[in-house]
């Protein structure tokens, strides 16, 4: 069998190839995700939790394999560790909201945006607090965005301040000098609206441009999930060994990287339509592949 550690390598070079083009005036943002390999689990172990560095463009830079979900928190280092990050925007959901990981985050000259939830105490809660003045809302750095699709009105609002001298943890975190509060409104067809609101601490000075593409990017390693799931039936892959099991997702997510890259016929097609069509003529496109 395939020694991991050499499919590891090869994606890290496949991936220094990807980014050989340096010096972009946008900042890359590196968003930090696990997915568990369903498949791979059974009544007598459990599947292989995998945790993964996807980029903006949806290209996966990096991953580590761990036994379950709770050990994230120390795979998210390691993860780091292996991955050139310097000036980047890392961005974790409430898992990786560690002083630890932080820490790292800032020794690698890179800057964080971490997710609060209501299960790390004091923290969430004196953020939430803060944002819900109307008056200390009023000076924070603002942006609001606006889409419409398929009858329903989503709208998006951002806010940012560096204005956390009061907050007693702020020592515990490098770097930390903003917080951030976002609040999705949906509103549908029926006149019906949801509201969403999420609470974020950061390294970044009062930049809500950056915050603001920083907290959608995010959800780009939910919809990398996504197509493990839809496009390659990852979790209806039921190959036990382990090893073996992470193998095939490094090879799923190459394959990924390559359908990313290339056109198949004169329109436009999903991922899942490019598989297809490759798969079922691989000598057509070989020469593309190849040539990436």
């Amino acid at each position: 069998m395939v020694p991991s550690e050499f499919l590891e390598q090869f994606q890290k070079k496949w991936n220094e190839m990807l980014n050989r083009e340096e010096g972009e005036k946008i900042r890359k943002l590196l968003a930090i995700d696990g997915k568990t390999q369903r498949g791979n689990g059974n009544k007598n172990q459990k599947g292989n939790h995998i945790v993964s560095a996807v980029d903006e463009n949806g290209f996966c830079l990096g991953q580590k394999r761990v036994e379950e979900k709770t050990n994230e928190i120390m795979a998210i280092p390691e993860l780091l560790d292996s991955l050139t990050i310097k000036g980047c925007i890392i961005t974790t959901d409430a898992m990786g909201t560690q002083t630890e990981i932080a820490k790292k985050i800032r020794q690698k000259r890179a800057d964080y945006v971490l997710a609060l939830k209501g299960n790390q105490g004091s923290l969430y809660e004196d953020v939430r607090l803060y944002f819900s003045d109307p008056e200390l809302r009023e000076k924070c750095a603002y942006k609001k965005t606006v889409e419409k699709a398929r009858g329903k009105v989503e709208k998006r609002e951002y806010w940012q301040t560096e204005d956390i001298g009061w907050l007693s943890q702020k020592k515990a975190w490098p770097g930390l000098k903003s917080i951030l509060l976002t609040r999705n409104t949906i509103k549908g067809a029926d006149g019906k609206e949801q509201i969403e609101e999420r609470y974020f601490i950061s390294s970044l000075s009062t930049e809500i441009e950056d915050a603001a593409r920083v907290v959608r990017g995010h959800w780009k390693v939910e919809s990398y999930h996504w197509h493990l799931d839809v496009t390659f039936r990852e979790d209806g892959n039921h190959t036990l060994e382990k090893q073996a099991s992470y193998n095939l997702n490094i090879m799923r997510k190459l394959s990924i990287s390559i359908l990313k890259m290339i056109e198949v016929g004169n329109k436009p097609l999903s991922m899942k339509k490019k598989r297809y069509a490759i798969g079922t003529n691989p000598e057509k496109h070989l020469e593309q592949i190849i040539n990436l």
